[in-house]
């Protein structure tokens, strides 16, 4: 089973480092092109991306993608202006093949600094015996107003 090129096999070896991987992708400067190369590679085939999202009525709703329609949503943004993101905490449980990261993140505009956004990532994941595969993520952001709370 593949999903375009190789993944690294440091980034597959285990759950903790496929999700360090994805955060890794997703971090830079807005002028550096990202690896999309090494991030595709990390989901299988029919993956989901989900994030929760506000509709147009405020109604906050599942936005459900395949890696290359995240992709293109993305990339935009992240041209836009540098964006850092990095796991601040982590629950981790298993049971046979499957594996479910609760991720708890931050993301700044510079490494480590003041939060734009936070949020958790529900990360489902597979082993097919040589490798982890992520499934689904699902998250829903809380950005930097809501972080501070009310004036």
């Amino acid at each position: 089973m593949t999903n375009g090129s190789e993944a690294r096999p440091e980034d597959v070896a285990s759950p903790e480092a496929i999700v360090k991987a994805v955060y890794e992708v997703l971090s830079g400067r807005a002028d550096e092109a990202r690896d999309w190369d090494r991030w595709r590679p990390l989901y299988a085939p029919d993956a989901r991306l989900i994030p929760i999202e506000t509709d147009s009525d405020g109604t906050p709703t599942p936005r459900v993608l395949a890696p290359e329609a995240y992709i293109e949503s993305r990339t935009p943004f992240l041209a836009a202006g540098d964006f850092y993101e990095w796991e601040t905490g982590r629950e981790e449980l298993r049971s046979g093949r499957m594996a479910h990261v609760w991720s708890i993140y931050e993301a700044a505009r510079t490494p480590g600094g003041e939060p734009i956004r936070s949020g958790a990532n529900s990360i489902q994941l597979w082993n097919d015996g040589s490798r982890w595969w992520i499934l689904s993520v699902v998250w829903d952001a809380v950005n930097a107003a809501a972080l501070s709370g009310p004036d």
